[in-house]
Parts: C-alpha cells; structure tokens; sequence
C-alpha cells in the first residue's frame, strides 16, 4: 500500500533530523553551481550539460540521506560518474516534455510527471542508460502522476512562506523538498506490486 503524502512529508522531516546543516550546505552549493553554469549567456551551454549529472549527484545525496546512510559532499558530484547517462536522460526528458507541451500545456505537465524519476533510477543505477531509465519512470509513475501532482501541492504554502521571507526560507524548504520527493521515489520502488496493479487497472 502506497505511503500518504502527508507522510511522506513526515518522513521527510524526519529523515532531515541531525542533517539538515549537510542538507543546506550540499543543497546551497547544487543551486550555486547551477546558477553560475546557467545565468551568462555564453556559459549556458555548459549548465545544459552539467545539469543532469549535477541532479543525478543531488539526488545520491538525498538517498542515502532518506536510507539512513553516510551523507558526504562528494556524492554531489557521483553523477559525473555516469555523466553520458545522466546528460542524455536530462536532455531527452526537455526534449521529450517540449514536444508534448508543442500539444497543449497538460500533456506537456504529464509528460514532466511521468519522467520524473529518471534522474532518481539513474541516481539509483548509474549504468542504466537513458532510454531505460525513462521508460521505467513512465512504469513507475503510470497511475501515479495525480499522487505526484497532489504532492507538488503540498508544499505550495512552503513556497509562498519562502517568497514572503524574500527567499531565506528557501534554504530550508528545497532540502525538505527534495528529501521529500526521494521518499516519493522510495515509495514506489518499495510498491512494486501496487504499481503494476494500476497499470493494468488503467490499460
């Protein structure tokens, strides 16, 4: 049975107990490097290609954070082990999402919900290639895209707490997040058999 979002957002919490300076400190440098790999024109090139390994990194981070293991800045960069896989799923995933938003913005919205766990399957199996890995999130997350949605929702109110602390609370509110949507991905890896009851409930 799959895990309540509310409770997702507890474990997430909890998870974060006695990590949340580790969790701020790899989150800030994440957002830093993507910001000055992305901002100047002439050195947006180089965000696209960095971005996906950097998340890939990321997400390491915040699984072995959720699975009560070590937590080390390094991990931030494991994703450039595996740096083809991660940049060819991160550029299909826009690729992928461009074109069915070219359609209309809701199978543009669903389409992101459904790759939504490529970068964390990659993060998981950093051999797994791209194309695999986003057919197994598109596995993972058929019947699975409204619960994702609702989730997102939930930390609507977080956001407008950062906007309104001009962007203080924000150091606090990714890592909760992201720790957050890894508890998301956890759940469905745990759920197998629920999952695959679904898609066949919806074919």
């Amino acid at each position: 049975m799959f895990t309540s979002n509310r409770d997702l957002m507890t474990r997430a919490r909890a998870s974060l107990n006695g990590k949340w300076g580790i969790a701020i400190g790899i989150s800030m440098v994440y957002f830093i490097i993507s910001a000055i790999a992305g901002s100047p024109k002439y050195l947006k090139i180089i965000g696209l290609i960095i971005n996906g390994p950097l998340t890939v990194g990321y997400y390491i981070v915040f699984l072995s954070l959720i699975r009560k293991e070590e937590v080390r800045f390094s991990q931030l960069f494991e994703g450039f082990a595996s740096f083809l896989n991660a940049l060819g799923a991160y550029l299909l995933i826009i690729v992928f999402v461009v074109l069915w938003s070219l359609l209309l913005i809701i199978p543009g919205i669903m389409a992101a919900f459904s790759y939504s766990m490529t970068l964390f399957l990659i993060a998981d199996n950093q051999e797994m290639d791209a194309f695999k890995a986003i057919k197994a999130s598109k596995e993972m997350m058929y019947g699975n895209r409204w619960k994702l949605c609702c989730f997102g929702c939930r930390y609507t109110g977080w956001f407008i707490l950062g906007i309104i602390t001009c962007g203080i609370g924000f150091i606090w509110i990714f890592p909760y997040m992201i720790a957050g949507f890894a508890h998301f991905y956890q759940d469905l890896l745990d759920n197998p058999a629920k999952a695959m009851e679904q898609t066949i409930a919806a074919s």
